[in-house]
């Protein structure tokens, strides 16, 4: 019955894919490329920008795949926690490789262009990394739940088959749900200017470029906003409300701080990712500012991944304990 479900749901997304494909080309005779008006038009901002972006990414490349070899090297980190942090990190090199190398080479060209299916694969991307991120943040507070509430139960709870699961369905869902966003916006006529006010190309962006009523659009790009970023944030403040109250429960200070501790690295991303992500999607199109929408853009595509690492490793005490074992095990082999 599983294998059925799951070539339904193959066969549906290579129908999408096609049409997409089909959807794509018919609205390429029109429009060839989208033009990025970008961050800035000064060459000094430009070049300061690509240094600051340049670090940001590497910092974000590196510092995530040093959090996925310590946890894959350390034993005592292969725990349900862990498993979702690894596909966080993955997911989070995808999500800023999916816009900012061209958004680097945009800040050292003259002409900051993209091609038409080129923007489509971005805006599909960028949206369905978005999602799986949102789904993920609310599995890891529900993982966190499981594991102060239900302490003595929580390899039972959280064994590897529902924890497979889990991140099989939060990539699942995302992806199919970015496919039906993206075929109802490159279904639109793109017949006007090509002059996109953004660095990346995102679904609000490109919908201001459509010459046609795109109010049926907006409103679906709303209601999936209210599924999986609204949702997941529900499920992450009951299980932090349940969190807080078996914290308050405890009589030691030392498990409370224990406790609070392994939620707070959690719980601050959570704040930087649903903050600027709920303003950005779940607010109407007559309140948006190109400007103040291209920073709030900035912050959940690229600082959010970027301080991801810095946050679950300077925050999380196991992590740092693995990565110094990790380190004294390195240079011990170079001695020996």
């Amino acid at each position: 019955m599983a294998y059925e479900r799951s070539d339904i749901s193959l066969i549906t997304m290579v129908s999408h894919i096609k049409h997409w494909r089909q959807l794509t080309r018919e609205n390429q005779s029109c429009m060839t490329e989208f033009i990025f008006l970008g961050l800035s038009s000064e060459p000094r901002v430009e070049a300061v920008l690509f240094m600051v972006f340049l670090v940001f990414y590497l910092l974000t490349v590196v510092g995530n795949i040093i959090i996925t070899t310590v946890i894959r090297i350390d034993p005592q980190l292969h725990v349900p926690m862990y498993f979702f942090l690894i596909n966080l990190s993955f997911l989070d090199i995808c999500y800023i490789s999916t816009n900012v190398p061209q958004m680097l080479v945009n800040l050292l060209s003259r002409k900051k262009t993209i091609s038409f299916m080129g923007c489509a694969v971005q805006m599909y991307l960028s949206l369905a990394f978005g999602m799986t991120e949102c789904f993920l943040l609310g599995v890891m507070a529900y993982d966190r739940y499981v594991a102060i509430c239900h302490t003595l139960q929580y390899r039972v709870i959280m064994n590897r088959k529902v924890c497979a699961q889990m991140a099989v369905m939060s990539w699942t869902c995302s992806l199919l749900s970015s496919m039906v966003i993206n075929v109802m916006t490159l279904r639109l006529p793109f017949c006007g200017p090509n002059t996109l006010n953004h660095y990346f190309c995102e679904v609000p962006a490109v919908l201001t470029l459509a010459c046609t009523d795109t109010s049926l659009t907006e409103m679906v790009v709303f209601i999936f906003s209210i599924l999986i970023v609204f949702i997941p944030f529900l499920l992450i403040v009951v299980s932090y409300i349940c969190i807080l109250s078996a914290i308050l429960q405890i009589h030691s200070a030392h498990g409370r701080a224990k406790a609070f501790s392994t939620c707070g690295s959690h719980l601050t991303v959570v704040t930087l990712f649903y903050g600027t992500a709920i303003f950005m999607y779940m607010r109407p199109r007559s309140q948006s500012s190109r400007d103040r929408d291209k920073a709030i853009a900035v912050f959940y595509t690229i600082v959010t991944p970027m301080l991801n690492p810095l946050i679950y490793t300077l925050r999380n005490k196991e992590v740092k304990r693995a990565l110094r074992r990790m380190v004294i095990r390195h240079r011990f082999s170079r001695r020996m």
